[in-house]
């Protein structure tokens, strides 16, 4: 254990590194969830755990494409170690696809530079209306023919900025599925697909009711939302609605941490919630 973590700390992280290996077993290319497990690791002193957990990181940055990310957390583990066989190797194979993609991206982004000065119609700047989420969910559930146009606008639902929520919003799978029109665990896995983000059984955690509470009550309730740990200077967040930029736009307002999503399903927040806010 490292010399800076009391007892107490101790078996809050080691709750934190079995719940997470859990997920990014099942989820591998989970990396904000190999982030949490990389840090709670060195917080530990388990150098070793921490370096495989980065090499981990690295691969799944690899799969997704993000050759530049990989790239910085292998550099990362070769400040530790310049003679690391793996990360040495990893990094010769990335750089060679990194240079034999740059000529690709460098016209891609030409054309795409191209096309948005030709394009008229709205501008950048134009930020009057809330983005909630719901064209992303729209052209996850509408688009896709999972459900018609008019079931997603019974369902959807856009609550009063001004107005102090009464009571918890019901996210739009939670009421999809009541209505009988997609099951929950398929919208989940539908936004979990898209969001590629890290998926979590709330109630097997140990929620941080203190840290919930640091939180405008509003925001929680009128999105859904629960921040339920900390972990460095990431603050993760419960949601069902990942592509919700309001939601984290008045979360961000409530920390200087950084958001880290992760999907939820919906009964499970609002049981915490209800508790977190009695």
């Amino acid at each position: 254990m490292s010399a800076t973590t009391n007892t107490g700390e101790e078996a809050q992280l080691t709750q934190t590194i079995e719940m997470f290996e859990i997920i990014t077993q099942s989820q591998p290319q989970d990396y904000q969830s190999l982030e949490i497990l990389k840090e709670a690791y060195l917080k530990l002193g388990r150098t070793q755990e921490a370096v495989k957990t980065s090499k981990r990181i690295a691969d799944a940055y690899v799969q997704l494409g993000q050759l530049s990310s990989a790239i910085l957390e292998y550099e990362t583990i070769l400040q530790r170690d310049a003679h690391d066989k793996d990360a040495l190797a990893a990094m010769a194979e990335i750089e060679s696809k990194a240079n034999s993609l740059s000529a690709t991206a460098s016209d891609a982004e030409r054309v795409s530079d191209n096309h948005q000065k030709k394009v008229p119609g709205k501008t950048p700047a134009q930020t009057d209306t809330i983005d909630d989420g719901r064209q992303a969910m729209f052209k996850i559930f509408v688009e896709s023919k999972l459900i018609t146009a008019g079931d997603f606008e019974i369902c959807w639902n856009t609550p009063s900025l001004t107005d102090a929520p009464e009571k918890i919003f019901d996210p739009f799978v939670q009421l999809l599925a009541e209505k009988g029109l997609t099951p929950l665990d398929k919208s989940l896995r539908l936004i979990l697909d898209r969001s590629r983000l890290g998926y979590l059984f709330l109630e097997k955690y140990d929620v941080d009711m203190e840290l919930a509470r640091s939180f405008p009550r509003e925001t929680c309730q009128r999105w859904c939302v629960l921040p339920f740990d900390r972990m460095s200077k990431s603050v993760l967040v419960a949601t069902a609605n990942p592509f919700n930029k309001q939601a984290a736009l008045e979360l961000q307002k409530a920390t200087p941490h950084r958001i880290l999503w992760y999907i939820v399903p919906p009964l499970e927040i609002t049981k915490v919630l209800r508790k977190v806010f009695r």
